[in-house]
């Protein structure tokens, strides 16, 4: 099959042919998990996050302006899905300061070490508004202008937290001794 445009993809599925959304999903459901793994550091509530994401994809798919990219718009489904689960967790309960996925992403090698470790714990420690920048910037290797698509704030914005974050890790890394 020859590879198609998301515009044209999500064009066919809205004139009906629903069977090209699945092909979306196969294209974006690795790193739709994988921001929201890195997002929540929970295996079921990324896996959760990543179906309730192509969900409200799929529903809300004719508000889609196919002149923007298909991924920046899933992306920030993502983003807010995450944020929102991180909202519901902080009312209810208290983030763990230990918390890591029990299971590495699946595009990083079966045993992480302990540096890895140490790195995630400390961007779990982040706001999440620092973590989204963290993992779209330096995870998921979007651009300023896409991650100022994603997010929905300017650039100058993004390259701000982008800079209290990594300022803010930092601390975090020295004192963990790395």
């Amino acid at each position: 099959m020859i590879e198609q445009g998301d515009s044209e993809l999500v064009r066919q599925c809205l004139d009906g042919n629903v069977a090209r959304f699945g092909d979306l999903v196969n294209k974006y459901a690795k790193p739709i998990y994988n921001l929201a793994l890195r997002m929540v550091g929970d295996v079921e509530n990324a896996a959760d996050i990543a179906q309730t994401t192509f969900l409200k994809a799929y529903e809300n798919l004719g508000k889609f302006d196919l002149n923007l990219k298909f991924f920046s718009w899933l992306y920030r489904i993502a983003i807010n899905e995450s944020l929102n689960l991180l909202q519901k967790q902080k009312q209810t309960e208290q983030l763990n300061d230990e918390l890591i996925s029990p299971v590495a992403a699946p595009d990083v090698a079966l045993h992480e070490s302990e540096r890895s470790e140490i790195i995630q714990q400390s961007i779990m420690k982040l706001t999440p508004e620092q973590r989204s920048v963290i993992v779209l910037r330096h995870f998921m290797d979007l651009s300023y202008t896409q991650m100022s698509a994603t997010l929905g704030i300017t650039e100058t914005k993004v390259k701000s937290r982008l800079f209290s974050a990594r300022q803010h890790l930092r601390k975090m890394l020295l004192k963990r001794g790395l």
